[in-house]
């Protein structure tokens, strides 16, 4: 005779909804949104097919849609000319510049309904396409100039705050990173401005097709400053150290490769724990679906799922509004 059967709670629809170890709500996802300069309608990017770069009209009704389906919080990035972009990426902190107009943008006409979540990062702004200012080392070598760029980051994050986010998000993996932004904050009196550090950010094929999102200018590779992807115990180090700095979130990124390390930053951290289901993935299950050889709909929910059973707290994914929308019925 058998004794125990786990099927029974299998047996219908009803049953597994009812005994689910884990549930994806639509306040769990973060959506990425781009807003580019220069264009007069939204333009889509070719390797995330239904993902744009926005104008600021279209960004809005972007979002928008996001709320209605129960999406409250945006990750925005900025798209400048080309003409726009210099060595330190000073567009980053200008006021008129494309991604603290789009924050500002958003923020006049959502408010605090929506979370404003900004990149912090120079990459997009450089006209190298690095995260950082460019030095050389003791052998003369070209190298990111960790320290240098800091200042510039402490800049940006304050320009972030004035123009309405709600939340910066240094994406640079620079070290002391988060200090240094927390400590230019305070001081400009945006003591309530979050920060979301991205803590476990890996040196990843999986960021292709974002590199055609932001126009990407980059020369070269980040193996210097983003993680190495056969080292664990290190993206343990990084999320401490951004914790004692002062992150009030942290994130692994990219999201179903690492799903190891979510697991196990979740079980240190004391503070939420985001991860970012990163362009790659996005691409991989669109190209699969749209080919026949998946459900395209089906390996959205089961890869978030995975995620959220990982230990994710909050989700940052392109496929925000219509896995929102699924939950909704």
């Amino acid at each position: 005779m058998i004794n125990r059967r786990p099927r029974r709670l299998r047996t219908t629809p009803a049953m597994r909804e009812l005994t689910a170890e884990f549930r994806l709500d639509p306040a769990d996802f973060i959506l990425p949104a781009f807003v580019a300069d220069g264009l007069d309608q939204p333009r889509e990017i070719s390797s995330m097919p239904g993902v744009y770069q926005h104008t600021m009209d279209s960004l809005k009704a972007h979002v928008h849609d996001a709320l209605v389906a129960g999406v409250r919080s945006i990750d925005l990035f900025g798209v400048p000319q080309d003409e726009d972009k210099d060595p330190t990426g000073s567009q980053s902190w200008a006021e008129e510049g494309i991604l603290n107009r789009g924050l500002a943008a958003l923020r006049e006409e959502f408010g605090d309904d929506v979370v404003i979540i900004a990149d912090t990062c120079l990459d997009e702004f450089t006209d190298h396409g690095h995260c950082g200012v460019l030095g050389t080392d003791h052998r003369g070598n070209p190298v990111v100039d960790n320290d240098a760029t800091l200042p510039l980051y402490q800049k940006m994050a304050v320009a972030q705050a004035a123009a309405g986010a709600h939340v910066v998000s240094p994406s640079g993996m620079m070290d002391g990173q988060v200090a240094e932004i927390r400590e230019a904050l305070d001081e400009a009196g945006y003591q309530d401005v979050s920060i979301m550090a991205y803590s476990a950010k890996y040196a990843s094929a999986f960021f292709g097709p974002f590199r055609e999102a932001v126009g990407s200018s980059l020369q070269g590779d980040r193996r210097t400053y983003q993680q190495d992807p056969a080292n664990f115990r290190e993206s343990l180090l990084e999320t401490q150290l951004d914790i004692e700095e002062g992150a009030d979130f942290v994130m692994v990124k990219p999201a179903l490769p690492y799903l190891d390390v979510l697991s196990a930053v979740a079980e240190m951290s004391p503070v939420p724990v985001a991860a970012y289901q990163v362009s790659g993935e996005y691409a991989m299950i669109q190209a699969a679906g749209r080919n026949g050889w998946v459900d395209a709909h089906a390996v959205m929910m089961e890869s978030l799922t995975s995620i959220k059973r990982a230990g994710a707290n909050q989700i940052l994914t392109y496929y925000a509004i219509e896995a929102a929308r699924a939950l909704r019925g």
